[in-house]
């Protein structure tokens, strides 16, 4: 299985006054501008993929609308990549997608950083391993996914993203 991890495009800074409920905060719109160009680029290294997961969260929402609407499926909620579930959580949900061979999943720090770690290198915290907004990376497994199990495959940042895209 490949699982492509997606971490949502810049968002409004938190604001309780205006969002006060935080899943309800929205992508800026140079944020959504510059993700549509790394989206293309995103699509240029993935251009397939069988289905694509997101957390509910408005902000992660809209990031994976950005890729569905240029080719990828349209995407289902998953509230295990919600900022701060347990990244054992997503694991599970991989391991619940039999005849899936490839799987893009939107999310958040500290969640996605902490799944990606989990499947990689079989412990929890990120360290050193980040994924910007509106940046990528791919983990591929050879079996079932599995705790340590993945293969790191590439990372990509938005800005090299934005490089692969074929409009600039």
């Amino acid at each position: 299985m490949r699982v492509c991890l997606v971490r949502h495009a810049v968002a409004y800074d938190r604001d309780a006054s205006r969002w006060p409920d935080d899943s309800k905060r929205p992508l800026e719109p140079e944020g959504r501008k510059r993700f549509e160009a790394a989206a293309r680029g995103l699509l240029r290294v993935m251009p397939e993929v069988d289905l694509v997961l997101s957390s509910p969260f408005v902000r992660a929402w809209q990031t994976a609308s950005i890729v569905s609407a240029l080719g990828w499926p349209e995407q289902k909620p998953c509230p295990e990549l919600e900022p701060e579930r347990d990244p054992a959580e997503v694991l599970e949900v991989l391991r619940e997608l039999p005849g899936v061979q490839s799987v893009a999943l939107f999310g958040h720090r500290p969640n996605l950083h902490a799944a990606a770690c989990h499947m990689i290198f079989g412990r929890r915290d990120p360290g050193r391993l980040k994924i910007k907004k509106g940046g990528a990376l791919l983990i591929e497994f050879g079996g079932e996914p599995g705790v340590g199990e993945g293969v790191l495959r590439w990372s990509l940042p938005p800005g090299l993203l934005r490089e692969l895209s074929e409009e600039r």
